[in-house]
């Protein structure tokens, strides 16, 4: 079809003919008016050209203007175009421009059969927030989209985003990435390798090995969503967050991050773990929320938290802790184990050195009860209303129990005979432990106490009034964390598909169908696809302005 196209019109100020030079054609010249042509929906104008009338075919020179329909228009300062194949080529200062983009490169392929145009010298594109720079670039004019590879980059007043490849469409100002990819800003760094970004709203949806680096935290997951506006961050499924400064991490399967507040909430099989040199520290709970500047972070959870250390373990409703002070609260029904010690109570404080980031202290607040199960059988067991607990190389050595205390332990000779039950009622209790065992009892204020046979204690009277013994619940490894949860169904990440394949720009043509004009400078070898276009820069063989065509030499008006 493009064979039989119409036949080029031109209008011209100025006629003449050169056959020993241009055999065959007809140079138009502007004097007044510059030189006009029009094809099958397609104007150009220049000051000066080779018009091949028999081949449908011409050559324009100085100040080319090429303009199609309302929507495309390209200045440079040369061009040809094949009529026959409606097929043309610009070089020198070439500037494509729509409503909404402008394209500049040193040259440009553009087919209008296909609705395409093409550089591989270098481009730049112009969006009303953006500048897009590429080695090779192709413009689909159907669809307002660009599509650039080669060392890709787009510049906005407010982040720089660096790809290997990716689609960019005027109209909307949408972003597609394929490959690595980089987002940086001030107050920001994002890495995918497949992503999708809104250039004029600001927000960005990102898979495959996506990362967003903030001042002091890394979010990382399967699917990232990023607000600018809000400086607001969310992701879903295998989510890592990392505090750099306080040497932390927080794990679960969806999270939100709120860069200004400086805050993360997290959920589905949430856990912080705190990295220490000596014994990391591990907390799960349903919901987890970090919050506060990195010299004060707090850490609370939610809803049957459950926290474990390799020498300690415990479990609670709610837990706060704050990292600059080493403080940690447990709420509602809190147990800790350390050992084959089991203490509860209304609230338990466990207090951390900062410096040497080892275990400290603890207190249990009313209510307190410790058990330690018996090495035979029973349970001894100590309450009061208020525990203290001190901590050596994070091993429990010293407890004090405070007001109306009691206490029941077995005796038992050195061969483990059982020799009787104590019970004991005092003000105060001092245990004194070597190696998390029980070595020494010593009783202070208003003591009496007895010590019963065995047979003289029925089992009935064995447990003091709100004994509650959980050895069932103990953590005993990180796996522990999460037992008897059911599995976790995670949604399914909709993903970002790779483009249509759209094929080679330069399609191989038959020998009697060729795509340039015989007498065009580009010569068949230029219309090939080069390996080496969709590689880097260093590789490109650019068309330097010195190669252009030289127009024919004006004729003055005699």
């Amino acid at each position: 079809m493009a064979q039989e196209g119409r036949e080029i019109q031109y209008e011209s100020d100025r006629f003449s003919r050169d056959d020993q030079k241009y055999p065959g054609a007809l140079i138009l010249t502007k004097v007044n008016n510059q030189v006009h042509f029009t094809h099958e929906g397609i104007e150009v104008w220049c000051d000066q050209a080779i018009h091949y009338d028999e081949e449908n075919f011409f050559k324009a020179f100085g100040n080319v203007r090429m303009k199609q329909g309302d929507t495309v228009t390209m200045t440079s300062r040369y061009a040809e175009y094949n009529g026959n194949t409606q097929f043309a080529f610009a070089s020198g200062n070439v500037n494509m421009r729509n409503p909404q983009t402008s394209l500049t490169s040193d040259t440009l392929f553009f087919d209008r059969v296909k609705q395409q145009a093409y550089y591989r010298s270098g481009g730049t594109v112009r969006d009303t927030a953006s500048v897009l720079k590429s080695q090779v670039g192709r413009y689909f004019l159907e669809d307002q989209k660009y599509s650039f590879s080669s060392d890709v980059v787009l510049t906005n007043p407010e982040y720089v985003i660096n790809s290997a490849q990716l689609d960019f469409f005027s109209e909307t100002g949408n972003v597609f990435f394929y490959g690595p990819t980089t987002i940086t800003s001030e107050t920001s760094t994002i890495y995918c390798e497949r992503g999708f970004y809104d250039t004029r709203g600001d927000t960005g949806y990102f898979v495959k090995n996506s990362r967003i680096d903030y001042e002091n935290r890394i979010l990382q997951g399967d699917s990232l969503y990023f607000n600018r506006n809000t400086n607001f961050a969310s992701g879903t499924n295998n989510i890592k967050v990392t505090d750099t400064i306080n040497n932390s991490i927080i794990r679960g399967h969806y999270a939100e991050v709120y860069r200004e507040q400086d805050s993360v909430f997290i959920t589905k099989k949430a856990v912080a773990i705190s990295l220490q040199e000596q014994d990391s520290v591990y907390i799960h709970s349903d919901t987890l929320m970090v919050t506060g500047k990195p010299e004060n972070r707090i850490i609370r959870g939610f809803y049957d938290v459950r926290l474990y250390k390799s020498d300690m373990s415990g479990k609670s409703d709610s837990i706060h802790v704050q990292q600059s002070t080493g403080l940690t609260q447990m709420l509602g029904n809190p147990v800790i184990w350390s050992g084959n010690n089991q203490l509860t109570g209304d609230t338990i404080h466990l207090l951390n050195d900062i410096k040497t980031e080892k275990l400290d202290s603890l207190i249990v607040w009313d209510n307190a009860f410790m058990i330690q199960k018996d090495s035979v059988e029973g349970f001894n067991q100590l309450k009061g209303k208020e525990l203290y607990g001190l901590f050596r190389d994070n091993e429990l050595y010293q407890v004090d129990i405070l007001k109306n205390t009691e206490t029941m332990y077995y005796m038992r000779n050195e061969a483990k005979d059982l020799i009787g039950i104590n019970k004991t009622l005092s003000s105060s209790i001092k245990i004194l432990f070597e190696e998390q065992v029980v070595t020494d009892i010593y009783y202070f204020k208003q003591i009496d106490g007895n010590l019963f046979p065995e047979e003289e204690l029925p089992p009935n009277a064995r447990e003091f009034k709100g004994f509650n013994w959980r050895g069932e619940e103990q953590l005993h490894s990180v796996d522990d964390l999460f037992a008897g949860e059911p599995p976790l169904e995670l949604p399914l990440i909709q993903g970002i598909p790779l483009p249509e394949e759209e094929g080679e720009f330069f399609e191989e043509r038959e020998e009697d169908d060729p795509l340039l004009n015989e007498k065009s400078r580009l010569r068949p070898t230029d219309l090939r696809n080069r390996e080496q276009d969709s590689i880097s820069p260093q590789q490109q063989e650019l068309l330097p302005e010195e190669n252009l065509p030289e127009a024919p030499e004006i004729i003055q008006e005699q």
